[in-house]
């Protein structure tokens, strides 16, 4: 599995296959953010606007493919680049595997390698939501990440239905470390 960082110029080249993903994670029922069907072409424009994130240096993308043209996995990090008292920390966001490659650790894969390139950036802080009781707590739980709590009725699932999401933290750079544990 090839996992890359793909700067704006690439992500732009990306946005058919990261289209295809996208469509694919919401069809399969994951909360990122979108209801369902979600069409193609809407798919496609919300990748075509991270582009300019990333050329900012407001998004990190990195994406996993076993084959050309064809994304199984993709993770990113907001980073805050308006608020000088926040450099430090970012958001994991849009961490989604393809249905016919969950399982195999992509995920976690992917996980890993945004949060190792978050420590070597400088960033000591990641934080996240996810969907309360969906399959991505499992993978933050086992990978050390530390529940702070749930919001209810924080987001609608692909079907339309409010559910709650649970916020996660993590230090990267002390990626050893356990819940309650300080700098």
């Amino acid at each position: 599995m090839n996992v890359e960082r793909p700067d704006a110029a690439r992500l732009a080249e990306m946005t058919g296959a990261l289209a295809d993903l996208l469509t694919d994670t919401v069809d399969g029922g994951a909360s990122v953010g979108f209801l369902a069907p979600l069409d193609r072409v809407a798919a496609v424009a919300w990748w075509t606007e991270r582009c300019a994130a990333v050329a900012a240096g407001r998004l990190t993308v990195w994406t996993a493919s076993e084959e050309p043209g064809r994304v199984l996995g993709t993770v990113s990090l907001a980073l805050p680049a308006d608020k000088p008292n926040s450099a430090h920390r970012a958001e994991l966001v849009k961490l989604m595997v393809h249905r016919t490659a969950r399982g195999k650790g992509l995920g976690r894969r992917l996980l890993a390698v945004a949060e190792e390139a978050a420590a070597a950036d400088g960033i000591t802080l990641l934080h996240l939501d996810t969907e309360t009781g969906s399959p991505a707590e499992h993978l933050y739980r086992t990978s050390g990440w530390t529940e702070v709590g749930a919001i209810p009725d924080y987001a609608a699932d692909p079907g339309g239905v409010l559910r709650p999401t649970t916020i996660y933290y993590k230090r990267p750079a002390l990626s050893g470390s356990r819940e309650g544990d300080t700098p």
